[in-house]
């Protein structure tokens, strides 16, 4: 059994909330993004309290960026001339004051160590051969073969320049030995001619060099070829004079050129069985803190960490899913906390899956699903209810028929609701629950029948002007919250929903909410008021609600052999069709608002003719109010029958006006 540490935050905290996550889903599927980019985009952006993978993708960056301009990759050397440094200055020191030591031989000392190369690795290979007078400056180039060695051991196996820095000489035999193992090892694997038990007897020799604690050959393979390419990358990142210096002084590790023969052998080894690692790249350093050859080839391991990392956060390629973020790597490079943020978008990427609001299509697509559908149509619905509520004080929206008789149906009861307790539900609730005692889910009211019946059409202007001036998700927020408001509250409505554009057609809604903006040149209310009065006469003992969301005059008008036929500046003939139309559906008995968006003056001069030839009215809401004046004049519609009124009428104040 293989254990690690906990990073999964509070064990406690209650499941990811996706109500946050489908609103945001909701308003950019409205605004034109398929299903699949507006998940993709939340995930992206995140949430009110939760970093998005673009704030976890630019954390990595910065780290990225930070590493490569804090450090150089000449901290090894910078060592080595420090104590070669150190030790010729004590051997100088030692020949002055050595009184046993002959004029000659001091002077031809003296002489060596004045014309030493300026080169450092040439310096060192120089003084291989030279008879150290002081202890201090012997051990001082000792301390160089030995620091070279431990480097260089250490860029292949992290941790090993600690491992050995008070090492012996049988220490070193035992690295020796380890290394001439695991190249049999490597050579037999290559050939196809080891055995789990090799591995098993090498581990079981060797496996305190290997603290990551493989459990098989081929996750030996990976970590130490992982390292040994980012060793190499270092290698490919220094100066050719850094480079060349290097490769000198290492036959000058541990005193003799077997470290470096092992090792040249291991690096082929995991090139031969590991090429897909990246063996050629490189980077540039530009800080001042140098990194010895160990600490260097762990940046070079963080840098490719932090490449895999940045790569699986952009999900940019074919096929990504969240679960590809490597949670351990992400903590290592940033944190627990950055950890946890990326498994909570991966919870919430499942959950939102998993719990019917998206679902994919024969087409393989994501599409919201008719619950989630619902479930936006409410939470808009609350908005416009606060929004109405909160500027007249009333709660129209939770009575299903104002006035009405009891309807025999009962809802479950919600904040706001002043209807009576329908007790047996409420009881039995209770009762199925098994509870002790009665719980606000259990409460059930009784609900009213609406006096008369509505044919509503809803015509909204699906023009591009419509999403260039940022109308369009106002425009779809407001036809979702009255299908929710009818299909809940007032079943026995009839509701359709008509966009005009060019042309104008009878649209469900989910169809008019994943409608994506388009260049549609034209406005054409002639053909959707045709297909509204259609709607009325299929209805003819419902009253007719005509709802009319608009930003431009009409352009366009269907002639009769059904063309579409185009003006701009709108022309009479276009405007005469749209009239006869208008009459239409006044004498049919259609309640006739226009909600007109905008400032043009032409369009408010036509819309304001308009209304009053069916004596209807002409609300100009700011975007952020249109769902509350159209529900509003529905409701004030609906509950007030033909003579008016109601609490249509009364959505005047806030920041909209009337005008009759």
């Amino acid at each position: 059994m293989r254990y690690k540490r906990y990073a999964g935050g509070d064990p406690l905290a209650p499941p990811v909330d996706i109500a946050e996550a489908l609103d945001a889903i909701g308003e950019d599927v409205m605004a034109g993004y398929s299903p699949e980019r507006a998940l993709q985009e939340f995930l992206r952006r995140g949430g009110r309290d939760q970093e998005g993978l673009d704030d976890l993708a630019r954390r990595v960056a910065e780290k990225r960026r930070e590493l490569l301009q804090r450090h150089n990759l000449d901290g090894t050397m910078q060592q080595v001339r420090e104590l070669l440094d150190k030790a010729v200055l004590a051997e100088r020191g030692q020949i002055a004051r050595d009184t046993t030591l002959d004029a000659d031989d001091a002077m031809f000392r003296e002489m060596q160590l004045n014309n030493l190369p300026p080169n450092t690795a040439a310096a060192v290979s120089e003084l291989s051969s030279y008879d150290w007078r002081s202890r201090e400056a012997r051990e001082d180039y000792e301390q160089i073969k030995d620091l070279l060695g431990r480097e260089l051991l250490d860029q292949r196996f992290a941790g090993m320049k600690q491992a050995l820095e008070s090492a012996n000489e049988e220490d070193r035999a035992r690295v020796n030995e380890m290394l001439g193992d695991l190249n049999e090892l490597l050579d037999k694997h290559r050939l196809g001619e080891d055995t789990p038990e090799d591995f098993a007897d090498f581990m079981a020799k060797h496996g305190d060099f290997f603290p990551e604690d493989p459990q098989d050959i081929d996750e030996l393979l990976d970590s130490l070829a992982q390292r040994a390419a980012a060793a190499q990358r270092m290698l490919n990142s220094m100066t050719p004079e850094q480079r060349a210096e290097l490769m000198e002084l290492s036959a000058q590790a541990f005193g003799s050129p077997a470290l470096m023969e092992a090792l040249d052998h291991l690096d082929a080894n995991l090139q031969s069985l590991r090429p897909g690692e990246d063996w050629s790249g490189s980077e540039q350093f530009g800080g001042g803190e140098g990194l010895g050859l160990g600490d260097g080839t762990g940046v070079l391991q963080d840098l490719a960490e932090l490449d895999r990392l940045s790569e699986q956060l952009s999900q940019s390629y074919g096929g990504a899913r969240l679960d590809d973020v490597d949670l351990d790597a992400l903590a290592r490079q940033l944190g627990d906390s950055a950890a946890v943020d990326a498994r909570t978008l991966q919870q919430l990427e499942q959950a939102l899956r998993d719990s019917g609001q998206l679902e994919r299509g024969s087409d393989g697509n994501l599409r919201l699903t008719p619950k989630a559908m619902r479930q936006l149509g409410k939470a808009l619905l609350r908005d416009v209810a606060q929004r109405m509520s909160g500027r007249q004080g009333q709660r129209d929206l939770r009575t299903a028929g104002a006035a009405g008789d009891l309807s025999g149906a009962s809802r479950p009861w919600a904040f706001g609701d002043t209807e009576p307790w329908d007790i047996p539900r409420t009881l039995l609730n209770k009762a199925l629950r098994r509870g002790d005692r009665l719980s606000l889910d259990d409460i059930e009211v009784q609900e009213t029948e609406s006096r008369t019946q509505a044919a509503v059409a809803l015509l909204v202007d699906t023009s591009f002007s419509m999403a260039m001036d940022g109308r369009w998700v106002p425009m779809k927020r407001t036809a979702l919250a009255l299908h929710t408001l009818i299909r809940s509250r007032f079943r026995g409505d009839h509701l359709q929903l008509i966009g005009f554009g060019r042309a104008a057609r009878v649209m469900e809604i989910e169809e008019l909410t994943a409608l994506d903006a388009r260049w549609d040149k034209g406005t054409n209310l002639h053909h959707a008021l045709l297909l509204a009065n259609r709607h009325f006469r299929k209805h003819p003992n419902a009253q007719p609600v005509l709802l009319i969301v608009t930003d431009g005059e009409p352009t366009s008008h269907l002639e009769p052999d059904g063309e579409v036929w185009f003006s701009y500046p709108p022309h009479p003939l276009t405007i005469a069709y749209a009239v006869r139309e208008l009459d239409n559906a006044g004498r049919l008995g259609a309640q006739t608002t226009f909600f007109r968006l905008g400032e043009d003056p032409g369009l408010a001069r036509f819309v304001d003719s308009m209304a009053r030839r069916v004596d209807g009215k002409v609300i100009a809401p700011e975007l952020d109010d249109l769902g509350a004046a159209v529900v509003g004049s529905y409701l004030g519609s609906r509950s007030s029958g033909p003579a008016g009124g109601g609490y249509g009428d009364l959505w005047g104040g806030g920041r909209g006006w009337w005008a009759g």
